[in-house]
């Protein structure tokens, strides 16, 4: 049951990482849903800036995805 604890702590900080993440999930957001056949690879930098972003805060709080 340790893990469940530990897993629902880091999904509680989820909503805290999307707020410091904003901008660039805005962007990716955006990006995806400019076409209505998204494709493979389309919008890949504005995942890798918001992945990035959502690591490096993460680390910032000492904690994991």
């Amino acid at each position: 049951m340790e893990s469940v604890r530990k897993a629902n702590i880091r999904l509680r900080n989820y909503p805290l990482l999307l707020t410091k993440c904003s901008d660039k999930a805005t962007l990716y957001a955006k990006c995806v849903s400019r076409d209505i056949n998204v494709h493979q690879k389309v919008c890949e930098a504005e995942f890798k800036e918001f992945l990035d972003c959502m690591r490096k805060t993460a680390k910032d709080l000492k904690t994991k995805l």
